[in-house]
């Protein structure tokens, strides 16, 4: 494996599980000190331990990177243990799936502050060291989803916010040498959608036969195929993509 992030600092939020701990160890493995970052420390031990395990660098942190203050304080201590930071991938996401006529306030409030608040929280306190130091990327997760999908009207609201945040900070900080893109996964194999296929009483094994046979590469995603879309963005021979949200789906159109 390359290093093509030899002597760079990155943050991954949500990086406990799932997508988040591929990413995670995607960048370490290329020579990144990551920061672990999920809602208590304990939760990204696992993560932790395994980027150790190969060599790389990690340490995990406990933050609710939805609040200014939480935020804040993780960015302080990262810069603290290892010196700076020049990679922020917001993967923080949750779901809270139901139809509009059913849908709570407090569905809807708790997943536009995980999925779109902390995205907006986090890369303002981040690009205060991207430019003062005329560098940074910027990575977030938006989702196939923000097109629109049923039952998922407050999901598909924050993941389709993600793209208009990319877009601006794009705009903003470009002439500071920071780029911002977004990454909007199609079906990916992971707890988050297992959870969900449940949730509406299908298999779990079965949802993703089916959706596999709808994919024009004929299979779903897995979380290396994230990981590996987010490197590429967060490298440096992606400097001249920015604004951008890349769509990793198999070829699928909806």
């Amino acid at each position: 494996m390359s290093k093509r992030f030899e002597g760079r600092v990155a943050v991954v939020t949500g990086g406990a599980q799932g997508i988040g701990a591929a990413i995670a160890s995607r960048l370490a493995s290329e020579g990144a000190a990551v920061a672990v970052a999920d809602l208590t420390a304990e939760r990204g031990a696992e993560t932790v331990e395994a980027i150790v395990k190969d060599g790389g660098r990690a340490a995990a942190y406990g933050a609710d990177v939805s609040k200014t203050e939480d935020v804040q304080t993780l960015v302080a201590a990262v810069v603290a243990e290892f010196g700076k930071v020049d990679i922020l991938v917001n993967n923080a996401g949750i779901t809270r799936d139901n139809l509009l006529f059913k849908m709570t306030d407090e569905d809807w409030d708790s997943v536009i502050a995980v999925n779109l608040r902390s995205a907006f929280v986090m890369s303002r306190e981040c690009q205060k060291h991207f430019v003062a130091q005329k560098y940074g990327k910027i990575v977030s997760l938006s989702s196939r989803s923000a097109l629109g999908n049923r039952g998922q009207v407050n999901y598909a609201a924050s993941k389709a916010g993600i793209m208009g945040l990319t877009a601006t900070l794009a705009i903003e900080l470009g002439p500071f040498g920071v780029n911002v893109n977004a990454v909007a996964p199609g079906y990916i194999a992971t707890a988050m959608t297992d959870a969900t296929a449940r949730r509406v009483g299908l298999d779990p094994a079965e949802l993703k036969k089916a959706a596999a046979a709808e994919t024009p590469v004929r299979r779903v995603g897995e979380p290396e195929d994230i990981a590996a879309t987010v490197a590429f963005l967060a490298a440096d021979e992606s400097s001249f993509i920015s604004g951008q949200t890349i769509q990793v789906n198999g070829g699928a159109n909806r």
